[in-house]
């Protein structure tokens, strides 16, 4: 009796244990059915471009966005990736390009309605944080 006990009780481990699996996403969080982010990110070459729109969801990574993956990370490893550049911050003047962009939508459980440029040098370093995400912009 105690054997088949202790086998019941080594079935039950190993079953629970398969059960309880963690599968890692590509952004460090764990799978699951719904993706906890969905973003849209729309980045125009300039003013009078239509620019080109993807679709980004994070845990599971996915969309259709060129590299979901690297831009879940970007977005994982980014100290406040959506807010925008402090007023009282000294920015230098210097100009990156006529690139914009918009991202929209909830990530973590958060709405997201964020712009970017790259019209001096607060909001160069602010795109350059989320390049994986918005593209590196001009070279």
């Amino acid at each position: 009796m105690r054997r088949m006990t202790s086998g019941l009780a080594l079935a039950f481990a190993l079953l629970v244990a398969a059960s309880c699996g963690d599968e890692t996403t590509a952004s460090g969080g764990t799978a699951s059915a719904e993706p906890s982010s969905r973003l849209t990110i729309t980045v125009r070459e300039s003013a009078d471009s239509t620019g080109s729109t993807w679709t980004l969801t994070c845990d599971p990574a996915g969309g259709d966005h060129p590299d979901p993956a690297a831009a879940c990370r970007a977005l994982d490893k980014a100290n406040d990736p959506f807010g925008p550049v402090s007023a009282d911050m000294m920015c230098t003047e210097q100009y990156g390009g006529p690139q914009t962009a918009s991202i929209e939508g909830e990530w973590n459980g958060r709405t997201v309605n964020a712009s970017y440029e790259r019209t001096d040098g607060c909001e160069i370093t602010r795109w350059d944080a989320l390049a994986a995400v918005l593209g590196p912009g001009p070279t």
